[in-house]
This record gives structure tokens, C-alpha cells and sequence, in this order.
């Protein structure tokens, strides 16, 4: 144990009477409390009693401890923080070994030690970023201002990598289609957009936000954040708005990239990379449906992703079109406004139960976040941990198991089954809606959604119902379904989510000999760890092919394993002072078929799924990682050079 001068996750100094710290700690998870009392008091007794977490899992904060278990830490509490109150909040770090054992406290299992690296760099237990880059001053001044570097997208992604090219000195522009950073947090403002990761967990590691109002927040918070962040770095004055990248090409006689961009005015510009870094995303273009009819409509109609901020719902005939993730947010946000609410779904979701979902964090535990040393800390590995992936096969299809589509293994069909009686139980009384609202398919083979309730709840209301029947055109007065039905509306929103299969689209890209990555990829994109193609060199890309996360963590942890990685690559080249990075044909060819060998065997891939944004047109899924989190991290530590060419 040290006890060091003031970190900036050991929160803030405070003078609250005992009395106050009593109420506030109404409010807070019991088992972050327990392992910040050792940070406060430098006793690892806290975590060594019997007064500790049964278990951990998703979504719940407290860790199955009864009552009076949680009443009793709380009696216990009030004194130890008096105390560190009246000695000046100065915290004690625990060393490695203790951090494990607070670590397994709290997972109320023994955590490996082979992962115990990759929680403490997310804990920054010691104050530090563990991803900062510090190799700046190896470099000389006139080889980093050649390596001017273009970020395309300021999303959180590319928000990261303005963060790690600014402490590496390297110049930069990031390229934004749109008028304000955030990516799909600026672009998705349709009511009741929220994110379906924590908060306290869907934010930059060395950024943690203590100030989200729910634990669970919606956009107009994440976009703060972000725009926060942009301006706490100071990245602003490097970022281009309104602004799009139409294409790159590879110039190998200079070894460089022509970027060519155009501007919300229709102006064109060519600007010149040494690197180019991919944060496009792939939430980022809407998918519209193929429906004869659409341009007939008289009222409104758009997709989710380009919500009107002037629009009136209030007492219309609204039509959703699409009952994914945003469908499913946006359902139960508008059904007591409307007048009548039509929801048009293909094919039911799989729910995971969530009672924190739509919950505003309340005082005592914004007071602890805020106060408490390492709570918020900790409270983040409470989150993390068993959503981490530190072994996904749970979501292994077993080939010798036959439910005729309905699970993919022995314990898939737990699974199934009690989601199902979860469903049921909400729709007693409505066995109309219960033949609508079971899937078919086995749980996890599509997105997961969040549930409180909200949802089975906002289709029991007498104005919303729920459409199953397919749809044959849309006339003005509203949308005729294939059993002849019209139903008549006055808006139509069409939550059909994004072309998630189209990476890069629509920027060509052209590479060595003039190849053509999009033609290179054909439907069937492929890069090494997600990141690299053989033919394109110094092109890098974030949130790319095979790297969309359904079993674990969240992409802003996945994003911070590709900058590392990314930085750790262009290091490579200046140190050496080559001219590109290229991966090896070889070593790319032997990652795409290890992957598709591993996420042909994944639930996502089921047979039984026929309409998903994981797969291809052939029915091939290129977009998830099949990836446990731990190896992924491991792989993305460093740049290994037998992997690549360097000219």
C-alpha cells in the first residue's frame, strides 16, 4: 500500500457531516463501497470478511448481498469515511497483488492472474493513462511533421486518435461528415436514444464521466461527452466539419496517401496523408427499405438516424417501420404521445433483463462517484467484468444439438427458456402478443436488447399495436400491408438500422497497382485483427471488419486496443525511419480463415436467423469478433513486424 498525493480517480476532497455520508450511502453499490474503504482506510480487511458479494453479474450493481448484509457495511462505513474525511481524502493504491484480490472480491470468483494486466489498465488504479503515448520525443521534429495523418470520422474513435496523435506530436486532420463530433451519438436524436452499455463503462477509460445523470444515459449526455472531450484536448482546431472523404489513393512513388474530400458547399480538395486512420464506424449509413411506394407518401417519412428536430408527433398517426434497437427504444418514448402508434416487425427480439435500464443514478451514488476514492473505479470493474468475455463459448453452437433452430446448445436453451418465461410472464393476459413477441431463433444469434419492461408494456397499451404482416407498398394515406390491409398514418419513421456490411462505404479506396479495396473485399471484407490489408499500406481502420463486440466489453474499450495498436505501428515506422507498413498477404490470409473457422461456429452465425445486420448477403457474418476479450487485447498490445513489410 502507498499513499500518494492527490489522483484524479481518487475523488474529489469533501467536508460532508457523518450524518450526510450516512444518507448518501443509502445510494450506493455495496461492493464498490467495500473495496474504496480499503483505498480510504489502507486496511484490506474490507474485502477479506464475511461481509461480501455472492456473485457478479451483468447489469447488477450490489452483488446478491441480502439486506442486512448491505445495512451492516453501511453502519461500518460511516465512521472509516469520517475518518478519511478528517485526514484530507488522501487515498491509499493497493500494489498488484492486492488490486487481484479486490478484483475477485468483487467478481465473487478467483479472477486469473493471466488477465489481471488488462483490468488494472482499465482501473488506472495509479492515476496514469495507461495508453498515452510516450514515445514522442524519440522522434525528430521533421519526421513527425512529415507524417501528417488523416482521421476520417470524429466519433469516439476518432476522437481517440486525435487524443494519442496529439501526445505523439504527429500533425493531423480529422475528416467529419457531419456538423459535430460524437459520430452516431451526434447523428441518432430520434426520442429515447440510449446507450446499452453503462455509462460509467461507455466512456474513454482515462475519461471516466462521474456525472451521468443515468446509469444508462441517453443522447444529448453522450454527445456532451464527447463534445467534453474534443474540447478538453483541444482537438477542435484540427477537425474539418461538414466535411466528406470521397476517396484515397496510395501514391507509391511518394508513399503516400491523396485524400480527396468535399466540402458541405460542393468544394473539392486533395490533401496529403502519411497515414490515413479509418473511424468511420458502421453505424453511419442508414439502411433504407426496398418498398414500392415510398416517395408516394403525403406526410412525413425518414429514417431513425435523420429524426427531424422539428417534428410534432403529438396527437398523429405515427407508423414505425422496424422494431431493432432503435424501434425498441423509440416505442415506448412516444406511445403515450401519438395518437395512435402501428409498429411494423419482422422478426421478434431476444430481451435481456435489465431493472437499471431507464434508472437515473441517484444522489448518495452520484455523491460517492464523485467523492469516494476509486468508488467510481470500481464500480466500473463491477460493470465490466461479467460482460468482459473472458470465455465465450456459451455462445459456441453445439453440431450435434438438434431444437429445430430454436437454441444452439444445451445451455442456449436454458437461456431461451427462461427469456421466454420472462416474455410470458409480462404478456399474461395477452396471448395475442405472446405468439408475436417469442423469436424463433436461439438467444444472442441477433442483438441483445436491454429490457425494464418498457417495451412488452408500451405494445399492451390500447393505442400501439403490433404488425407482423409483411409490407407491399406504401400509399400516400399510409402503408397497405400483404394481406390488403391499409393503415392509415401520418408520419412514417423507418428504424431499419445501417448497411453494418459496408465497410468504408461510400469512400474508394485504391491501393498499391490500383487496386480497389472495395473490389478486393467483395462482399466479404477482410483485414488482419480487424485493422490492416495487404495491398494498403499506412491505412488503418478502427471499428473495422470482424471487430463488432456482441459477447463483451464495449467498443470504446475495443477502440482503445486499436489506437494502442495503430500508434504502436506508425512508432514502427518513424523509429525506423522507413516510409510504410504494409501486413504481410500471408499472415492476412491466415487470420481471415482462422476467423471465419471460429464465427461459422458462433450462435451469430445460426442457420436459423435469416434476416440480420451480422451477415453478408450470403449469409456469412464478417462483422463480430469471435474473439475472447482477453486474447483480442493481448494481440493488439504491440505491433509484432514479422507480421508486416516495412519499405
Amino acid at each position: 500500500m502507498t499513499e500518494p498525493t492527490r489522483n484524479p480517480h481518487a475523488g474529489t476532497p469533501f467536508d460532508d457531516d457523518d450524518a450526510a455520508i450516512a444518507v448518501a450511502l443509502e445510494d450506493v453499490s455495496i461492493p464498490a463501497l467495500l473495496c474504496s474503504l480499503v483505498h480510504m482506510t489502507g486496511d484490506p480487511s474490507w474485502v477479506r470478511g464475511e461481509l461480501r458479494p455472492q456473485g457478479a453479474m451483468i447489469n447488477e450493481h450490489q452483488g446478491y448481498m441480502s439486506e442486512d448484509a448491505k445495512a451492516e457495511v453501511r453502519r461500518l462505513a460511516v465512521p472509516a469515511i469520517a475518518a478519511y474525511r478528517d485526514r484530507g481524502c488522501l487515498p491509499f493504491v493497493p500494489d498488484a497483488a492486492l488490486a487481484r484480490e479486490m478484483m475477485s472480491f468483487i467478481a465473487a470468483s478467483e479472477v486469473e492472474e493471466s488477465v489481471v494486466d488488462l483490468f488494472l489498465d482499465d482501473l488506472h488504479l495509479d492515476g496514469a493513462d495507461s495508453g498515452a503515448v510516450a514515445w514522442r520525443d524519440e522522434i525528430s521534429t521533421a519526421q513527425r511533421d512529415a507524417a501528417h495523418t488523416i482521421v476520417i470520422g470524429c466519433g469516439e474513435s476518432g476522437i481517440l486518435a486525435g487524443i494519442r496523435l496529439t501526445q505523439a506530436g504527429i500533425p493531423f486532420t480529422i475528416i467529419e461528415k457531419g456538423a459535430g463530433p460524437g459520430g452516431t451519438w451526434w447523428d441518432n436524436r430520434y426520442p429515447g436514444a440510449r446507450v446499452d452499455i453503462g455509462s460509467h463503462f461507455y466512456c474513454y477509460s482515462f475519461e471516466p464521466a462521474h456525472h451521468w445523470s443515468e446509469y444508462y444515459c441517453q443522447q444529448p449526455e453522450l454527445r456532451a461527452y464527447f463534445q467534453g472531450v474534443v474540447d478538453k484536448y483541444e482537438l477542435e482546431p484540427h477537425i474539418r466539419f461538414r466535411t466528406e472523404v470521397t476517396g484515397s489513393t496510395w501514391d507509391e512513388a511518394t508513399n503516400r496517401w491523396s485524400v480527396s474530400v468535399r466540402d458541405a458547399d460542393g468544394g473539392t480538395e486533395t490533401l496529403d496523408a502519411r497515414f490515413v486512420i479509418s473511424a468511420v464506424g458502421s453505424l453511419n449509413l442508414p439502411k433504407l427499405p426496398e418498398i414500392e411506394g415510398m416517395d408516394d407518401f403525403a406526410g412525413p417519412s425518414f429514417h431513425s438516424a435523420r429524426w427531424p428536430d422539428d417534428l410534432d408527433i403529438a396527437g398523429k398517426r405515427f407508423a414505425l417501420v422496424g422494431a431493432g434497437a432503435s424501434g425498441f427504444q423509440i416505442t415506448p418514448t412516444i406511445a403515450d404521445t401519438v395518437a395512435d402508434l402501428t409498429v411494423f416487425q419482422r422478426t421478434a427480439q431476444w430481451m435481456f433483463p435489465n431493472a437499471n435500464y431507464h434508472r437515473s443514478v441517484p444522489d448518495g451514488d452520484a455523491w460517492a462517484m464523485r467523492h469516494l476514492p476509486f468508488y467510481g473505479r470500481w464500480f466500473r470493474f463491477l460493470m465490466f467484468y461479467p460482460a468482459s468475455g473472458l470465455n465465450i463459448d456459451r455462445n459456441r453452437v453445439d453440431p450435434d444439438w438438434d431444437d429445430a433452430g430454436r437454441s444452439s446448445s444445451a445451455a442456449n436453451a436454458q437461456t431461451r427458456e427462461l427469456f421466454g418465461a420472462l416474455i410470458a410472464a409480462q404478456l399474461e393476459g395477452r396471448p395475442d402478443l405472446l405468439e408475436l413477441s417469442i423469436p424463433h431463433y436461439p438467444p444472442s444469434a441477433k442483438r441483445m436488447l436491454q429490457d425494464n419492461g418498457s417495451w412488452l408494456a408500451a405494445l399492451k397499451k390500447p393505442n400501439v399495436h403490433l404488425i407482423r404482416t409483411g409490407i407491399e407498398r406504401i400509399v400516400p394515406e399510409g402503408i397497405v400491408t400483404t394481406d390488403g390491409v391499409l393503415h392509415e398514418v401520418d408520419i412514417i419513421c423507418f428504424a431499419t438500422g445501417f448497411r453494418h456490411n459496408e465497410f468504408l462505404a461510400p469512400i474508394e479506396f485504391t491501393g498499391r497497382a490500383g487496386v480497389s479495396l472495395h473490389e478486393q473485399w467483395q462482399d466479404e471484407p477482410k483485414a488482419y485483427l480487424g485493422m490492416s490489408m495487404p495491398g494498403f499500406p499506412n491505412l488503418f481502420c478502427l471499428y473495422g471488419p470482424g471487430t463488432n463486440l456482441a459477447h463483451g466489453a464495449s467498443l470504446i474499450f475495443q477502440s482503445e486496443c486499436q489506437i494502442n495498436y495503430v500508434m504502436s505501428a506508425i512508432h514502427e515506422v518513424l523509429s525506423r525511419d522507413a516510409n510504410a507498413i504494409e501486413v504481410r498477404a500471408d499472415v492476412h490470409d491466415r487470420y481471415a480463415e482462422h476467423y471465419q473457422s471460429e464465427i461459422s461456429q458462433m450462435v451469430w452465425a445460426h442457420w436459423a436467423v435469416e434476416h440480420s445486420h451480422f451477415k453478408n448477403p450470403d449469409g456469412r457474418v464478417w462483422t463480430l469478433s469471435p474473439w475472447p476479450i482477453p486474447v483480442y487485447w493481448g494481440w493488439t498490445r504491440a505491433v509484432d513486424l514479422d507480421d508486416y513489410q516495412l519499405t
